[in-house]
Parts: C-alpha cells; sequence; structure tokens
C-alpha cells in the first residue's frame, strides 16, 4: 500500500529539481501524476520513464490562465480526476532592490505568486468534485526572513504564505487541506546553477547542519503534506532549510 494510492495529482515545475522529485516519489507511492512545466523534452523523457499509465506530462505556463483551464481539464481527462496540486513551479532573480527592473519584479510575480494563485483558483473545483484532496504551495525561507538581493522572490514567497492561509479557511468545508512547504537553500538548478564558485563552503557555514538541501528531501514534506500522514494539517507554513531560520552557525 502506497501513500498516495489512488489519487491523482498535478504537480507544477515537475521537469527538474524539487517538482521532479515530487513527481517520482509520488509515482512510487501510488499516484498517478501530471507533470507540467514549459521544459517540455525534459518533462516528457520523466512521464515516459514513469510509464503512461502512471503519468503524463503536458505544457504550462503557470502565468497564464487559459493554459491552467486547459491543464486541470487535460489532468481530468486523462486519469478521470484531480485529487491534489503541487504547486511547485518558480524562478528565482537576484537583484538589489534599487536596482531591480519593474520589467523583472512583475515577471516574478507572474510565475510565482500569479501562478499559485491561478493554480489553486482553477485546480480547487476539481478536488472539490473528487471529494476533496490536497494542496501543497511552494514558498520559501525567504518568505519567512529577510536575505538582501531578493527584493521580488521574497516578496512572491510572502504572498504565497497569505494565499495559503485564506485559501486554507475557505476550502476547509469543501475537505481540502492548504499548507506551504518553505525550502532554504536546495541544491536545484534554480538555486544553485553550476556556475557559482563557492556555494557548498557558504552553505556549510551559515546552515546550522552543515550542507545545501537536496530536492528529495523537500519532496518527502510535500508527500507529507500529501497524504493522510497530514490529516489534521491545514493552513501551516513548513520550513525545511537546515536549520537555517533559526540562526546562523558560527562553527
Amino acid at each position: 500500500m502506497g501513500k498516495l494510492d489512488g489519487r491523482v495529482i498535478l504537480i507544477t515545475g515537475a521537469a527538474r529539481g524539487q517538482g521532479e522529485q515530487e513527481a517520482r516519489i509520488f509515482a512510487e507511492e501510488g499516484a498517478r501524476v501530471v507533470l507540467a512545466d514549459v521544459l517540455d523534452d525534459e518533462g516528457e523523457a520523466i512521464a515516459k520513464e514513469l510509464g503512461e499509465d502512471r503519468a503524463r506530462y503536458l505544457h504550462l505556463d503557470v502565468s497564464q490562465e487559459d493554459e491552467w483551464t486547459a491543464a486541470v481539464a487535460a489532468a481530468t481527462d486523462a486519469f478521470g480526476k484531480l485529487d491534489g496540486l503541487v504547486n511547485n513551479a518558480g524562478i528565482l532573480r537576484f537583484n538589489s532592490l534599487v536596482k531591480t527592473p519593474l520589467e523583472e519584479y512583475q515577471q516574478v510575480v507572474a510565475v510565482n505568486q500569479v501562478g499559485v494563485f491561478l493554480g489553486m483558483k482553477h485546480a480547487a473545483p476539481r478536488i472539490i468534485d473528487a471529494g476533496g484532496g490536497t494542496i501543497v504551495n511552494t514558498a520559501s525561507y525567504a518568505g519567512l526572513a529577510g536575505m538582501a538581493g531578493l527584493t521580488s522572490y521574497a516578496a512572491t514567497k510572502a504572498a504565497i504564505l497569505g494565499m495559503t492561509r485564506v485559501a486554507a479557511m475557505e476550502l476547509s468545508r469543501k475537505q481540502i487541506r492548504v499548507n506551504a512547504i518553505c525550502p532554504g537553500a536546495v541544491d536545484t538548478p534554480m538555486s544553485n546553477p553550476g556556475d557559482m564558485e563557492g556555494l557548498d563552503d557558504f552553505y556549510a557555514k551559515i546552515v546550522p547542519l552543515g550542507r545545501i538541501g537536496q530536492p528529495a528531501e523537500v519532496a518527502k514534506m510535500a508527500l507529507f503534506l500529501s497524504s493522510d500522514d497530514s490529516s489534521y494539517v491545514t493552513g501551516q507554513p513548513f520550513v525545511i532549510d537546515g536549520g537555517w531560520l533559526s540562526g546562523i552557525s558560527l562553527d
């Protein structure tokens, strides 16, 4: 018996990083997964590897409402229902407050913040039709603590936490639980692009556990929040940061 037997879950940003690991772990636990992304070649390859009876890939720009309408319809058509959503897609831009162009700020908002809003808006009715389920939104450590150079990113992640609480209140009577995960530094192409020297040494110094996090560690938290193991949990942020939010290690 898997933790997600019989469930159908749509995961955005599923072509790599945390989303890929969520898709793989969810499928291992019995779910049928719909992988959504704009990286079509990578997403299609993962879905093919998981198998047509277990996974499907679809193109989804999370900032576009018409694509969300098509995505939830395609997910339901593929597997007959929709029980859950993991809003994982996101982008990161480093820039100081006064040097951030408005266009860049709005781009980050469109993907990270509007994407989560549209996902909940369009997936929730389908999840209600299925008799209830779960929504997991990906926020960030940066949504809870300031970090220089991340004005646009931190703003969107703080907004996700606010939306998560409101959605949890509105959807609880419909048997939908809504929670957020708040990763710290995680070894993904987005936060660790490979062209920044010294990152491992940096995180070894400032993170109490002494290392960067791994995508599978975040995916396991998403699994917990998508399964019955968290049946009495809703409206909450879950920090996965190796102790970073607790303070800076001096060792």
